[in-house]
């Protein structure tokens, strides 16, 4: 997609986007046989809900067909949220990583290697992060400004126990998060 294409797309999405308080975070747009794809991507603090793209998908339809920033061709128009192997590139992204565990690339400047530990922090200048322990060790804290991360992602866990707010372990079966609701409640009561 050309600079000038993608900059008219954006100056033209960008703003319903930021009317529901959401990022932009992407806008492509490939080939696809005798149509081309385009797809946007969309991100918010607290996730991005799957109404808010159809939403967004129609209001996109309707502000281009009213314009010809895709031209004469047919496109396919997508609007999702960002996949879990999104790369960390902005503060937000990490900002958002908050609680989860990362695989980050160092650069040359910081010893190069690669670190897998869990973001407890971000400010401005970079993150805050827990580095777990190996072979009976207890995790040790560790911060790394941004420019000493060459690329960075979340890394799926699949068997990681829920926090509270508290950061205790909680249960993530059924059965478990029942009776910590109910817990929960209890405690709200008394």
């Amino acid at each position: 997609m050309s600079t000038t294409q993608s900059e008219r797309l954006r100056g033209l999405l960008e703003p319903l986007v930021s009317k529901r308080g959401l990022d932009l975070e992407e806008i492509a747009v490939t080939p696809a046989g005798k149509r081309r794809v385009l797809r946007v991507v969309v991100d918010a603090d607290d996730g991005v809900q799957l109404d808010t793209c159809a939403e967004l998908s129609r209001a996109f339809s309707e502000l281009l067909d009213e314009s010809d920033a895709m031209g004469g061709a047919p496109y396919v128009l997508e609007v999702t949220s960002p996949g879990a192997d999104r790369p960390l590139t902005e503060q937000r992204h990490y900002r958002r990583a908050t609680g989860r565990l990362v695989k980050a690339q160092l650069t040359p400047e910081a010893g190069g290697g690669e670190v897998t530990a869990r973001i407890v922090g971000v400010d401005e200048e970079g993150v805050d992060l827990q580095v777990p322990g190996v072979k009976g060790r207890k995790p040790t804290s560790r911060r790394l400004a941004f420019e000493e991360i060459a690329k960075a992602r979340v890394e799926i866990e699949f068997n990681r126990k829920a926090a509270d707010a508290a950061g205790a372990a909680r249960p993530t079966s059924a059965a478990d998060g029942a009776e910590a609701a109910e817990d929960d409640e209890k405690e709200e009561e008394a």
